[in-house]
Formats: structure tokens, C-alpha cells, sequence
């Protein structure tokens, strides 16, 4: 495997539309996900299920999907209390989202930069005082990291000092996150530039990208061309951000592992099996639109996927 392709349907799809799917279907996607090759879901949100009662289940997806050899299960959290609850089900990754723009933190988390910042120590204590067969991977999202609909223009300076306090704070690494849709591929370049050159390259890897204008590919491959390795994409491109107005469209995963695919990058995945989860995803969400032109057009005449010269598993992470 030469990238790995972080599914994030399962909480971010569904986190933002007003679909409640049963929790037999959830489960259902992520097992025809692992088949098809996916080895890193993110499966929900350890939210209050007033304020999003389509993740009520999380703690059970999580129980249920870490039984799941070889995949990784990440979930995110918007604080503590909720870093706590996914440690019980035994999450093998936490993300707690900062908003580089405050006014998106404050409508998202309702809570100002410091604020997420000392979330984000308490967090790192939390998971320190655990035996290390028990901790899991602590990333910080750097969300909004382009730009906001709210506020607009988001300073790259601040982005870099954000992500240095989140480090400091006790995170394993940051993640990159174009929650709105407004990056574009010279963009992402620069920011990440700028993040190694502050943080190092082993401090960020992945990318979390939305379509909201149409750049999602062309931005994951100008992240790809400087050495980013981990892209989050959500099955039929569902959700986006529901605190952001206008920023919809997750980047479609059976698009992004059709480009790598083709380009001769192995992402460890088979398109076949993915569109036919695919297909029972879209049943169970009803009249829910799915995105994507692969899915829709098929796959060219004679395509030779780049994974299918190994096996499709190599490579999963436990």
C-alpha cells in the first residue's frame, strides 16, 4: 500500500445529513469497507446525541469495529469527556478538531482557541496515564486551515501557530483539513511547506479534503506529489460540514482510489467490491444523493488497478 485512504462516511457523511441510518447498515458499510480493501474508518462521533442523534451509536460501532482484524478505528472527539468515552470502546485513533478560524470553533465546539487547546492537554494526560497497549493515536485537525465562511481568509501564520500549540499540547501529529472547500492545489502545498518547515514531516501526513468547488482530486494530488500519505474521503462524496454554510461535499473515495489506482499508487483497495458498498449504502440512506464519476461510468476497458498486482489486504494497519 502506497497511500492510505481514511474512509470518514460513517461520522462525517453522516454527521451531515438528516438521515438516521439503523446501526445493522453501519455496521453492514464497514464490514463490505474492510473487504473491499478499506483498512482505516472513521465510524462516528463521541458527540451528544441530542445535538447529532445520527452518531447515537457510536460507542457501539466502535466496540463492534475494533473486533475487526486489521482495521484501524478512529472516531473523533470535541473534548475530553468525549476522548474518555472513546478510550472505553477501545478507539485505535482520536481526532479532536481545532478551527483555525475562532468563529468556527466557537459555532462548531463552542469553545474559543484556548479553550480547545487545554481540551487538547487534557486529552494527552488522559491518554498518558494509560498502559501503552491501551493509548490511541492523538491527532489535532487543524480544521478550517484554508479559510472560513465565516470569518473568511485564514492567516497561514496562524495556521502554523495553531498547530505548534496543539503539538505542544500532547497531540501525535496534526492534521490538515479544508473544511470549507476553499483550497486549492498551489495552497496546499504552501501550507504543508510551512507546517513541516515548523512542525517536521513526521508531525502531519494526512489531508482531510471537501469538493465544495471541484478542486478535492486536484488538491489531494498536489498533497500527494510533496509527500503527504494519508487522504480522508468519504463513500458517494456524502456530508461536509454542517457549521460551515456552503461548505458540502466530502471528496468522493471511489474517485480518489480510482486516480491513485490508475496512476499506479497501490492504496490497497478494490474498486469492484467498493462500488458494491456503494450500492447498500445508498439503499440504506434512501433518497440521499451520492456523488462520483467513477462509480457512474465504470471502469475504463482493460483497467489495470495498481493494487492488484499484491494483495489487496497488505498493508493494514492494526
Amino acid at each position: 500500500m502506497d497511500v492510505l485512504i481514511s474512509e470518514v462516511g460513517p461520522r462525517d457523511g453522516l454527521q451531515s445529513i438528516d438521515a438516521t441510518i439503523p446501526t445493522a447498515a453501519k455496521k453492514a458499510w464497514i464490514d463490505g469497507a474492510v473487504a473491499a480493501g478499506v483498512s482505516e474508518i472513521e465510524v462516528g462521533s463521541f458527540v451528544p446525541p441530542k445535538l447529532l442523534p445520527q452518531l447515537a451509536d457510536t460507542a457501539e460501532i466502535v466496540r463492534y469495529a475494533v473486533g475487526i482484524p486489521g482495521l484501524t478505528v478512529a472516531a473523533l472527539v470535541p473534548n475530553a469527556r468525549g476522548a474518555e468515552n472513546a478510550i472505553a470502546a477501545g478507539a485505535h485513533k482520536i481526532t479532536l478538531p481545532l478551527s483555525c478560524s475562532e468563529s468556527h470553533s466557537l459555532a462548531n465546539l463552542r469553545r474559543t482557541h484556548a479553550q480547545v487547546i487545554e481540551e487538547a492537554r487534557s486529552i494527552a494526560a488522559l491518554i498518558r496515564d494509560l498502559p501503552a497497549e491501551r493509548r490511541p493515536h492523538f491527532e489535532g485537525s487543524l480544521s478550517t486551515a484554508f479559510g472560513c465562511t465565516i470569518e473568511g481568509e485564514v492567516p497561514q501564520v496562524k495556521v502554523v501557530a495553531l498547530a505548534e500549540a496543539l503539538m505542544a499540547a500532547g497531540c501525535d501529529e496534526v492534521g490538515l483539513a479544508d473544511t470549507t472547500g476553499y483550497a486549492d492545489p498551489a495552497a496546499v502545498k504552501s501550507m504543508i511547506a510551512a507546517l513541516w518547515s515548523a512542525l517536521g514531516r513526521g508531525a502531519l501526513t494526512g489531508i482531510h479534503l471537501h469538493n465544495t468547488r471541484g478542486l478535492g482530486l486536484a488538491n489531494a494530488l498536489a498533497a500527494y506529489e510533496v509527500g503527504l500519505t494519508t487522504f480522508d474521503s468519504s463513500l458517494g462524496g456524502v456530508g461536509g460540514c454542517p457549521f460551515a454554510p456552503g461548505a458540502s461535499g466530502n471528496i468522493v473515495t471511489e474517485d480518489l482510489v480510482f486516480m491513485f489506482e490508475a496512476m499506479g499508487v497501490r492504496t490497497g483497495i478494490d474498486l469492484e467490491k467498493l462500488f458494491a458498498v456503494r450500492e447498500q449504502v445508498a439503499a440504506a440512506l434512501g433518497d440521499e444523493p451520492l456523488y462520483g464519476f467513477t462509480p457512474l461510468a465504470g471502469l475504463p476497458l482493460g483497467f489495470r488497478p495498481a493494487s492488484s498486482n499484491r494483495s489487496i489486504n497488505e498493508g493494514a494497519r492494526a
